[in-house]
């Protein structure tokens, strides 16, 4: 089975929505989010299918909630995603979104933040989500944050201190990394902690599937389109939009390597990758190996690849020094060894409950803050990729300190904005 299908079963979500809360196998908090407040108003930044699916986990969390506000660069998008959301049955009456709430552009975000909304879910690009975080917590608004978090060290730095600022004014900071919230998953991992294999000494992760988004060829390209819109259209395929596919897609990978290390931070980092296939104009690696070193000797090795016509798996196996942990696909979670056991507890959509925990969270005035572990395994991708991308080894505090600012600053619909060229290990610089 691909690992590519969860994602689809995301995108989506709006033809599946009413038993989204049947298989969330969570209850949804009653009381008002304010005293003088009986509704959660939300804000949508990024009307793709990710952000169009997270509104709509987001309004099915409780009739409480209503979208008010709605962005994105293309004005096409966000007219889809809206009627798509309005002509759902379970929640469609409580997308109220008028004419003067639907804004377009580059400064759009800024726009649903500064409207009258209590929670911002942003779903755009992930080269945006630093400056997005930034205003929507300065703002003082609860986030959904879909992932991974940044495409450089300095973006993992800039919501690093983003989280700080939730923290600081008791805002909600829900993480997209949607494996933290499966309910097999987290008895999977608390056992791992608790010693149901004994001690830590390699995981194995694996994220092999096909290409995401191809990149056109340049001919494709329509006369006059500038080059910020023409790289937007097509934005996994660049570095400084997605990260590439590691730190965009086998991010989810990386965090559970991060999950089943508890905490414990990488020392450093060892890669290997290229290009098998041209991709015209993009400049993204199409398959990465990392090897990640720990504390005590503990190794992690991460494969990813996104080629056509290749074997594919997505699962993830920990070996301790009594047993083994398996995850095996979309499959229940195992451990065999000292202490037998398998997961046999309900399903669960984990999208779902993200959004779920997320918004009981702001109605019980307790809210989660993800934000230090997000950072943490979007920058344990990012050094992988640095890694990788130029055959260093590259140290966590190299990683985290690295000024290598991939995100323009000022960036305009018209301005030039040359492609970076596709790294080269052994010649590309490590910054």
């Amino acid at each position: 089975m691909k690992p590519d299908k969860e994602t689809m079963t995301r995108r989506h979500f709006l033809k599946t929505s009413t038993q989204a809360t049947a298989l969330a196998g969570f209850s949804v908090a009653t009381q008002a989010h304010g005293a003088n407040n009986d509704r959660i108003r939300v804000g949508l930044v990024g009307c793709g299918g990710r952000g169009s699916g997270a509104a709509a986990q987001a309004l099915t969390t409780g009739e409480d909630v209503v979208l008010t506000a709605m962005a994105d660069v293309f004005e096409d998008r966000l007219q889809s995603s809206r009627k798509n959301l309005e002509g759902n049955e379970q929640f469609g009456q409580r997308v109220k979104v008028p004419v003067h709430a639907r804004f377009v552009g580059l400064d759009a975000y800024q726009k649903v933040i500064d409207s009258d909304v209590d929670v911002v879910l942003l779903a755009t690009p992930p080269g945006f989500r630093p400056q997005h975080l930034r205003a929507a917590v300065e703002a003082g608004k609860h986030v959904f944050c879909e992932k991974p978090m940044a495409t450089d060290a300095p973006g993992v730095r800039s919501v690093l201190q983003s989280a700080a600022i939730a923290k600081e004014k008791n805002l909600a900071l829900v993480a997209g990394f949607c494996w933290r919230y499966h309910l097999a998953r987290r008895p999977f991992y608390q056992r791992i902690h608790e010693g149901a294999i004994g001690a830590i000494r390699a995981v194995y992760a694996t994220y092999l599937t096909g290409p995401v988004k191809p990149m056109p060829p340049a001919s494709r390209r329509p006369a006059g389109m500038s080059d910020v819109e023409w790289q937007l259209r097509n934005w996994y395929n660049f570095t400084w939009l997605s990260g590439d596919g590691l730190v965009e897609q086998a991010c989810h990978s990386v965090d559970k390597i991060a999950w089943v290390m508890n905490g414990v931070l990488p020392l450093k980092a060892v890669g290997t990758g290229g290009r098998q296939f041209p991709n015209n104009e993009g400049n993204i690696f199409d398959h990465i190996d990392v090897f990640y070193e720990f504390p005590d000797g503990v190794r992690a090795f991460m494969a990813q690849r996104q080629i056509s016509n290749c074997y594919g798996e997505n699962s993830d196996y920990i070996m301790g020094a009594e047993g083994v942990g398996t995850i095996a696909g979309r499959g229940g979670p195992t451990i065999t060894g000292k202490e037998s056991w398998r997961y046999e507890g309900p399903r669960s959509n984990m999208y779902q409950i993200e959004h779920n925990e997320l918004f009981d969270s702001i109605r019980n005035g307790k809210p989660i803050n993800d934000g230090i572990w997000m950072a943490h395994s979007t920058l344990m991708a990012l050094m992988g990729r640095m890694a990788a991308y130029t055959g260093k080894e590259i140290s966590w505090t190299e990683a985290l300190n690295s000024e290598e600012q991939l995100v323009p600053d000022n960036l305009t619909w018209n301005m030039d904005l040359p492609i970076r060229p596709m790294a080269m290990p052994g010649k590309t610089e490590f910054v």
